[in-house]
């Protein structure tokens, strides 16, 4: 390759970046074999992050989304390393056979696809193996048989979707056996899962973690899936796990699970009787401030008078108090509800005169906390236990907030307080929890109600 060409550009990325005249004549400028060579050239057509790190590492954590190009990664390291003869003695680990075979092996971006018709090892099914020209050889396993893996050694093994591994031991048995040459080393490509084997891989200080997302590989993959796919889940539960490559533990103890709030989550609404705007004010402001949760809930009737509640926004965010009256005014008209609900035990009548600024004619509740945080949130988690309760469309902020809500929450040791859960917990509680006599949940004082006016 010329030397100004070499100057001009290291990656794909960077030739793309320049100029079309200016790329367009180093393009010409390579000969044929130049050309040849740069096709199957992974250093230069990888992004940054799916090259392996630098450093002393054992073991290289890949956590990504689906289509981030993982299987690639993996299979483009055991190519680089079986090139410069530093792996003789390769294990690919797959949770099943049938995985090493058609994804590992076989796949569109597996050993066999992404090697050279010079580098292409010879590829033996029957004996789980392949056998490159200079020596080298790698020897395909299934998760679901760690036995399989007491006693072979190797010096590199690449291993895929670990997070989906029924068996632990089987990791364990390739670490003892991953013992030869001077740089015995493993590559993990999985999307993650909260599983103990991944936690404690990403918590080990000597292990390099990569993570990535779908959207990295975005010029890359069909327009129908980003369409398709990533609209449809983007933000979701699964969505953020299989897409953003995100670890989604539920905490212990608390209120809400993920697996519940996905199991209320809906695409669209019925018909509502009526809809709230709920507002947990922060008590200051500014950069280091709380929160002011705003939510908006909605109630639709059902048969049996009970009637379900639906969570059609989290507008919360760090608002002064003009801010946030003018977002949840906004929110008020937006949606057509007949009545903002606020937490007023910080704010007194401040709130509601904050509100009124901006528009006198608002139809305004004040609620005050006679209990607890926990107490009060405890009723509407029952909700979400009975199925009454749905999110309209991924809410991820709040519903991290409500999967880390424990009956024990400390402020404190959170580093933040659960103003979007507060929220929630006030417009839900107006609209489909019914004070137990003489429990004295919360007192509500509805504007004038008090005095014979007219409750706005």
């Amino acid at each position: 390759m010329p030397k100004r060409t070499h100057e001009r550009f290291l990656n794909a990325a960077s030739l793309v970046s320049l100029p079309a005249a200016l790329r367009d004549r180093l393009i010409d400028d390579l000969t044929p074999q130049q050309a040849a060579k740069l096709t199957t050239d992974w250093t230069f057509w990888a992004r940054n992050e799916q090259l392996a790190p630098p450093g002393d590492w054992r073991v290289w954590l890949l956590l990504a989304g689906r289509g981030f190009g993982k299987t690639r990664t993996g299979a483009e390291t055991v190519r680089a390393r079986v090139g410069a003869h530093t792996a003789r003695r390769i294990a690919l680990v797959a949770p099943t056979a049938a995985d090493a075979r058609d994804v590992m092996v076989e796949g569109e971006s597996g050993l066999l696809a992404i090697s050279p018709p010079t580098e292409r090892p010879l590829y033996e099914p029957s004996k789980r193996r392949l056998t490159w020209r200079n020596g080298a050889i790698a020897t395909t396993y299934s998760a679901d048989e760690p036995e399989r893996l007491r006693g072979p050694q190797h010096d590199l093994a690449w291993c895929d979707e670990l997070a989906a591994w029924r068996y632990p031991q089987a990791w364990d048995m390739l670490m003892f056996g991953l013992r030869l040459g001077a740089d015995p080393r493993a590559v993990v490509t999985t999307t993650p899962r909260p599983t103990k084997l991944v936690k404690a891989l990403i918590a080990d200080p000597r292990v390099a973690v990569t993570r990535g997302t779908t959207a990295d590989n975005r010029d890359n993959l069909p327009p129908a899936f980003l369409e398709q796919i990533v609209r449809r889940y983007e933000g979701t539960r699964l969505g953020r796990q299989e897409l953003d490559g995100e670890i989604l533990d539920d905490v212990p103890g608390a209120l809400w699970s993920r697996a519940l709030i996905e199991a209320a989550r809906v695409a669209a609404v019925p018909d509502l009787q009526r809809i709230v705007v709920a507002i947990d004010p922060a008590a200051t402001s500014g950069g280091d401030s709380d929160e002011t949760g705003i939510v908006v809930v909605g109630k639709a009737p059902a048969a049996d008078g009970g009637g379900h509640g639906y969570v059609l926004a989290d507008l919360s965010g760090r608002y002064t108090p003009p801010e946030w009256a003018k977002v949840a005014l906004a929110a008020w008209r937006s949606h057509g509800a007949d009545r903002i609900v606020a937490e007023v035990n910080n704010g007194g009548d401040m709130v509601e005169a904050t509100l009124r600024v901006v528009d006198p004619s608002v139809a305004f509740t004040a609620v005050r906390a006679a209990r607890g945080k926990v107490a009060r949130a405890e009723p509407v988690a029952a909700l979400y236990e009975q199925g009454r309760v749905h999110h309209l469309g991924a809410l991820p902020q709040l519903e991290d907030q409500m999967c880390g809500f424990t009956s024990d929450f400390d402020r404190a040791k959170a580093g933040y307080s659960p103003d979007r859960v507060d929220a929630l917990v006030w417009g839900l509680s107006e609209l489909l929890v019914t004070p137990m006599a003489g429990e004295g949940m919360f007192e509500i004082y509805r504007g004038l109600a008090a005095t014979g006016g007219d409750g706005r």
